[in-house]
Protein backbone atom coordinates (compact mmCIF):
# COMPACT_ATOMS: atom_id res chain seq x y z
CA UNK A 1 0.00 0.00 0.00
CA UNK A 2 1.32 3.28 -1.01
CA UNK A 3 0.83 6.03 2.10
CA UNK A 4 -0.05 9.07 -0.02
CA UNK A 5 -2.69 10.85 -2.08
CA UNK A 6 -2.61 13.84 -4.56
CA UNK A 7 -1.01 16.24 -2.26
CA UNK A 8 1.10 14.43 0.05
CA UNK A 9 2.78 11.18 0.94
CA UNK A 10 4.07 9.50 3.96
CA UNK A 11 7.96 8.37 3.33
CA UNK A 12 10.27 6.82 5.60
CA UNK A 13 13.08 8.93 6.88
CA UNK A 14 16.08 8.45 4.55
CA UNK A 15 19.65 10.36 5.59
CA UNK A 16 19.34 13.80 3.57
CA UNK A 17 16.24 14.79 5.81
CA UNK A 18 19.09 15.16 8.79
CA UNK A 19 19.04 19.03 8.04
CA UNK A 20 15.39 18.91 8.13
CA UNK A 21 14.83 16.98 11.36
CA UNK A 22 17.32 18.25 12.71
CA UNK A 23 15.65 22.17 12.40
CA UNK A 24 12.45 20.04 13.61
CA UNK A 25 14.24 18.47 16.88
CA UNK A 26 16.25 21.19 17.75
CA UNK A 27 13.22 24.18 17.84
CA UNK A 28 13.03 24.59 21.81
CA UNK A 29 9.34 25.70 20.44
CA UNK A 30 8.58 22.50 20.12
CA UNK A 31 10.07 20.72 22.72
CA UNK A 32 6.67 21.27 25.30
CA UNK A 33 5.00 19.32 22.82
CA UNK A 34 8.16 16.31 22.04
CA UNK A 35 8.40 15.90 26.25
CA UNK A 36 12.23 17.31 25.62
CA UNK A 37 14.33 19.81 26.47
CA UNK A 38 17.83 19.16 24.79
CA UNK A 39 19.35 19.77 21.50
CA UNK A 40 20.09 16.42 19.61
CA UNK A 41 23.27 16.36 17.43
CA UNK A 42 23.68 15.19 13.94
CA UNK A 43 25.37 11.73 15.13
CA UNK A 44 22.55 11.22 17.55
CA UNK A 45 19.79 12.03 14.53
CA UNK A 46 21.89 10.02 12.18
CA UNK A 47 21.11 7.01 14.28
CA UNK A 48 17.56 8.43 14.72
CA UNK A 49 17.19 7.67 11.18
CA UNK A 50 18.41 4.68 10.79
CA UNK A 51 16.52 3.53 14.03
CA UNK A 52 13.24 4.91 12.40
CA UNK A 53 13.97 2.06 9.86
CA UNK A 54 13.15 -0.81 12.10
CA UNK A 55 9.41 -2.35 11.89
CA UNK A 56 6.95 -0.89 13.93
CA UNK A 57 6.33 -4.64 16.08
CA UNK A 58 10.03 -4.36 17.24
CA UNK A 59 11.00 -0.50 18.13
CA UNK A 60 7.19 0.27 19.25
CA UNK A 61 7.55 3.28 16.83
CA UNK A 62 7.24 4.42 13.24
CA UNK A 63 8.41 8.15 12.05
CA UNK A 64 7.02 9.39 8.86
CA UNK A 65 8.35 12.44 6.99
CA UNK A 66 4.99 14.20 5.29
CA UNK A 67 6.43 15.18 1.62
CA UNK A 68 4.56 17.08 -0.93
CA UNK A 69 4.63 15.10 -4.05
CA UNK A 70 4.88 17.22 -6.73
CA UNK A 71 7.91 19.12 -5.30
CA UNK A 72 9.34 16.18 -2.99
CA UNK A 73 9.16 19.14 -0.15
CA UNK A 74 9.54 17.43 3.61
CA UNK A 75 6.57 19.55 5.19
CA UNK A 76 6.47 17.99 8.62
CA UNK A 77 6.77 14.42 10.45
CA UNK A 78 3.95 12.39 11.99
CA UNK A 79 5.08 9.70 14.37
CA UNK A 80 3.34 6.69 15.76
CA UNK A 81 4.87 5.99 19.33
CA UNK A 82 4.01 3.66 22.02
CA UNK A 83 2.75 0.86 20.03
CA UNK A 84 1.09 -2.07 21.83
CA UNK A 85 0.84 -4.60 19.57
CA UNK A 86 -1.40 -6.85 22.11
CA UNK A 87 -3.47 -3.87 22.66
CA UNK A 88 -3.70 -2.90 19.27
CA UNK A 89 -3.07 0.36 20.04
CA UNK A 90 -0.36 3.75 19.59
CA UNK A 91 -0.25 7.03 20.01
CA UNK A 92 -0.33 9.64 17.27
CA UNK A 93 1.86 13.08 16.95
CA UNK A 94 2.55 15.33 14.42
CA UNK A 95 3.89 18.49 13.44
CA UNK A 96 4.14 20.65 9.98
CA UNK A 97 7.10 23.37 9.63
CA UNK A 98 5.72 26.70 10.82
CA UNK A 99 5.78 27.94 6.73
CA UNK A 100 3.56 25.16 5.92
CA UNK A 101 1.00 24.97 8.36
CA UNK A 102 -2.79 26.23 7.93
CA UNK A 103 -2.72 24.44 3.83
CA UNK A 104 -4.20 20.49 5.22
CA UNK A 105 -1.23 19.00 4.72
CA UNK A 106 -1.88 17.84 8.71
CA UNK A 107 -5.22 16.87 7.77
CA UNK A 108 -4.64 14.98 4.69
CA UNK A 109 -1.39 13.06 6.78
CA UNK A 110 -3.47 12.25 9.50
CA UNK A 111 -5.87 10.86 7.37
CA UNK A 112 -3.10 8.69 5.67
CA UNK A 113 -1.80 7.34 8.78
CA UNK A 114 -5.10 6.62 9.65
CA UNK A 115 -5.96 4.18 6.53
CA UNK A 116 -2.64 2.69 7.23
CA UNK A 117 -2.91 1.80 10.57
CA UNK A 118 -6.37 0.61 9.89
CA UNK A 119 -5.52 -1.52 7.01
CA UNK A 120 -1.88 -2.65 6.95
CA UNK A 121 -1.15 -2.81 10.98
CA UNK A 122 -4.91 -3.60 11.55
CA UNK A 123 -4.56 -1.52 14.63
CA UNK A 124 -7.72 -0.89 16.61
CA UNK A 125 -7.42 2.58 18.15
CA UNK A 126 -5.06 5.66 18.04
CA UNK A 127 -4.31 7.91 20.26
CA UNK A 128 -2.94 11.57 20.99
CA UNK A 129 -2.13 13.90 24.26
CA UNK A 130 -2.82 17.73 23.49
CA UNK A 131 -2.10 21.06 25.75
CA UNK A 132 -5.53 22.12 26.85
CA UNK A 133 -4.45 25.61 25.03
CA UNK A 134 -3.65 24.39 21.61
CA UNK A 135 -6.68 25.01 19.51
CA UNK A 136 -5.55 24.62 16.36
CA UNK A 137 -4.62 20.96 17.11
CA UNK A 138 -7.95 20.42 19.13
CA UNK A 139 -9.96 21.28 15.79
CA UNK A 140 -7.71 19.19 13.74
CA UNK A 141 -7.88 16.25 15.65
CA UNK A 142 -12.08 16.72 16.05
CA UNK A 143 -12.15 16.79 12.64
CA UNK A 144 -10.36 13.68 12.21
CA UNK A 145 -13.10 12.01 14.00
CA UNK A 146 -10.54 12.33 17.68
CA UNK A 147 -13.08 11.85 20.46
CA UNK A 148 -12.11 13.94 24.11
CA UNK A 149 -11.88 10.91 26.70
CA UNK A 150 -10.21 12.19 29.08
CA UNK A 151 -7.96 15.34 31.26
CA UNK A 152 -4.57 15.27 32.59
CA UNK A 153 -4.17 17.50 35.21
CA UNK A 154 -1.42 19.97 35.58
CA UNK A 155 0.52 16.97 33.22
CA UNK A 156 2.87 19.25 32.10
CA UNK A 157 5.54 21.65 33.25
CA UNK A 158 6.29 24.38 31.01
CA UNK A 159 7.75 27.78 31.22
CA UNK A 160 4.18 29.31 32.14
CA UNK A 161 3.65 27.02 34.60
CA UNK A 162 1.92 23.46 34.84
CA UNK A 163 -0.61 22.42 32.23
CA UNK A 164 -3.63 20.17 31.76
CA UNK A 165 -3.06 17.95 28.26
CA UNK A 166 -6.00 16.55 27.15
CA UNK A 167 -6.80 13.09 25.73
CA UNK A 168 -7.92 12.06 22.66
CA UNK A 169 -9.05 8.67 21.33
CA UNK A 170 -10.01 7.48 17.30
CA UNK A 171 -11.53 3.50 17.48
CA UNK A 172 -10.80 2.58 14.01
Amino acid sequence: MRVENSLIKLRNLEVYDIDFLSDIENDPDLWEVSNTNIFFSEKVLKKHIEDSKKDIFIANQARFIIENIRNKKQLGLIDLFDFNPTHLRAGIGIVISKSERRKKYAENAINLLKDYCSKILRINQIYCNISYDNFASIKLFEKAGFKLTGKKEQWINTSEGFKDVLFYQLIL
